[in-house]
């Protein structure tokens, strides 16, 4: 959402310009196995969420089974945790966030929402509610099999203040060049190179390929076999990931991907942005991952992170895994089993930032 005002001062030529721009995004964490959490990390101890991405910060929510003070022994306290990981974009954060108890069906309880507005000064910050509901009120009424959730909504605000001498009375548009290329490749108007994928053909234009990934760069205008090829052949990629990775190429965004297809799509396309050096894919790839994390689809994730090297994503696989009961879940899994087989390297680093 983006408001401005122009505020002239007296006797002068001098104009104030404010532009406020907000980005919003929002995190569920549920508790699995409460009765569990209590009394395991003492006063202050906390589970963290999954951690998620709002405007380039990284977010996770913090649980304290036990409060996260001496005087609130009665009560669970929940806050907001600032946490940068690599790309973050540093200084202080404004930010307005809720924090919700939701009911058995997924919406905010009234009486356990609450909105604060804070700025973290700094990365390694919290802001919350040492008492969020009373122990004995959420064992009463909002436990769904001995588990509950929690939701958080974060709204970066930024304010951009700067004085000039003259007011443009001209509004620029917001950049379209995504749209335009878009266009381009829907129209296939001027297509000079043809991949074949999967049994599938996909035309595309040599130079918008080679001006957004340093591997099409070397391949089509390099000393490779394919500078001079005007069909090539790409095995080891699936035809829905390359055509997902084109829709990225040239509109910089993911297409719509099927819910239930998300998680695995998202590991493919990370395989194949790591493949042909596309940075930005790449890091969009490992903050899905991220937001999407859970038992089943950890340890993949995990391997990936340790192949393609994801610092930030295995770092958050960790995260994941300290909390109560995952780990335990996780090794059960044929997943897990695959870790140990294709990265053995991988397990006793896990251990070491993992176990107690």
């Amino acid at each position: 959402m983006m408001s401005s005002s122009l505020t002239s001062a007296a006797g002068g030529s001098t104009t104030t310009i404010s532009a406020v721009e907000t980005v919003t995004g929002w995190h569920v964490l549920k508790v699995e196995g409460y009765s569990k959490t209590k009394g395991v990390f003492g006063v202050c101890g906390y589970i963290y969420s999954g951690t998620f991405s709002v405007d380039g910060h990284y977010w996770s929510i913090r649980y304290h089974p036990d409060s996260n003070s001496k005087k609130v022994a009665d009560w669970i306290s929940v806050s907001l945790y600032l946490n940068r990981l690599a790309g973050d974009q540093g200084g202080a954060v404004n930010v307005r966030f809720q924090i919700s108890l939701l009911d058995q069906k997924g919406e905010p309880v009234p009486s356990y929402t609450k909105t604060t507005f804070h700025s973290f000064p700094s990365a390694d910050q919290a802001c919350g509610y040492s008492k969020f509901i009373k122990r004995v009120d959420l064992e009463s009424s909002y436990l769904d099999d001995d588990s509950f959730q929690i939701r958080c909504d974060v709204t970066v605000i930024k304010d951009d203040r700067k004085e000039t001498n003259t007011v443009e009375l001209i509004t620029v548009p917001p950049p379209d060049l995504h749209r335009h290329l878009g266009d381009l490749y829907a129209s296939q108007v001027g297509v000079d190179v043809t991949f074949e994928v999967g049994g599938k053909q996909f035309k595309a234009h040599r130079n918008v390929l080679a001006a957004r990934s340093p591997v099409f760069m070397a391949e089509l205008y390099g000393p490779m076999e394919e500078k001079t090829m005007s069909n090539i052949q790409v095995t080891d990629i699936e035809a829905r990931v390359f055509k997902a990775m084109l829709h990225f190429i040239y509109t910089d965004s993911l297409p719509e991907i099927d819910e239930n297809d998300r998680v695995g799509m998202v590991q493919y396309l990370l395989v194949a942005a790591d493949k042909y050096g596309m940075k930005r894919l790449k890091s969009i790839c490992e903050t899905m991952l991220l937001n999407h994390m859970n038992t089943s689809t950890v340890a993949t994730t995990l391997a990936l992170a340790e192949q393609h090297g994801c610092h930030g994503l295995k770092e958050g696989c960790f995260m994941f895994l300290r909390s109560p009961g995952n780990m335990k879940a996780v090794v059960k899994t044929d997943s897990f089993q695959n870790l140990k087989s294709s990265c053995p390297s991988i397990i006793d680093e896990l251990l070491v930032n993992v176990a107690p």
